[in-house]
């Protein structure tokens, strides 16, 4: 059984540690305060900053970067952060967008990251659709990972991305037994496209753990954005009316401490 060490550092980001492995999702290392564009006439404040700096982080062994494109997922202090990890890992498009050596995934395509005196990992692409149906054309291609590696007691660790609850997110529950699930939730959501949503909110959250049945599941990417229209407080309120089975599941990280779990 393989102990993983979460940093949840806010937003999508999060520092990933076990076996020697440092692995860093979506990083977000900006100051609070600047006002980011998304396209076709949207936009976002950033709020809330990183609870750690690029300064302290450390060495990073590979980055997995669900999408390039957007400011919270990716911003400038995260970019100039890519060129220091060994490997990056994103979709198709974003890696020809990044070059510098950047590893595309399709959905279902997989890679494995080795290093001397550690366990292969297995990085799976997996499905997302980053808002409503025929929205791909607009919001971009997102990914989220599957990390299978040797020790695994319950299943993969699985980071959600960026995506709203349909098929292909739900494919996940037939296709792999998932130990511990890193969840992007928020319900983003913008003015100008009114009751559109581009995230999962709490009650699609709910919907997908009852399929896909985790040993553990962990929201991220619900805090400090003006457009993460669901943060924890509402979250918590439609968690607290899931089954049973469900609220089991369910742990909040602290924001930039270190969190041991299990998968």
């Amino acid at each position: 059984m393989t102990a993983v060490r979460v940093t949840h550092i806010g937003g999508p980001t999060a520092l990933i540690e076990f076996a020697g492995w440092r692995l860093l999702t979506d990083p977000t290392f900006d100051p609070a305060g600047r006002r980011y564009a998304f396209g076709w006439g949207t936009s976002s404040r950033k709020l809330a900053g990183p609870a750690m700096s690029t300064g302290t982080l450390g060495p990073i062994d590979a980055v997995l970067l669900t999408h390039d494109h957007h400011g919270d997922n990716l911003d400038d202090a995260g970019r100039t952060l890519l060129p220091s990890a060994r490997t990056v890992v994103t979709t198709a498009a974003g890696a020809g967008r990044l070059g510098g050596g950047a590893h595309g995934l399709d959905p279902w395509a997989a890679t494995t990251l080795e290093a001397e005196g550690r366990p292969s990992i297995e990085v799976t692409a997996t499905p997302c659709r980053h808002g409503p149906p025929l929205s791909r054309p607009i919001v971009g291609d997102v990914v989220g990972f599957a990390l299978r590696w040797d020790g695994q007691r319950y299943g993969v660790l699985w980071i959600s991305g960026d995506t709203v609850l349909y098929g292909g997110v739900r494919q996940i529950a037939g296709r792999m037994p998932v130990g511990l699930a890193m969840l992007h939730l928020g319900g983003v959501r913008f003015p100008i496209t009114g009751p559109l949503r581009y995230s999962m909110t709490a009650r699609d959250a709910v919907t997908l753990l009852g399929a896909v049945r985790p040993r553990t599941a962990v929201p991220v990417h619900y805090e400090g954005w003006k457009h993460f229209q669901e943060p924890r407080t509402i979250i918590e309120r439609e968690f607290a009316n899931a089954p049973q089975d469900v609220r089991d599941r369910i742990r909040w990280l602290p924001i930039g401490a270190p969190t041991d779990l299990e998968t």
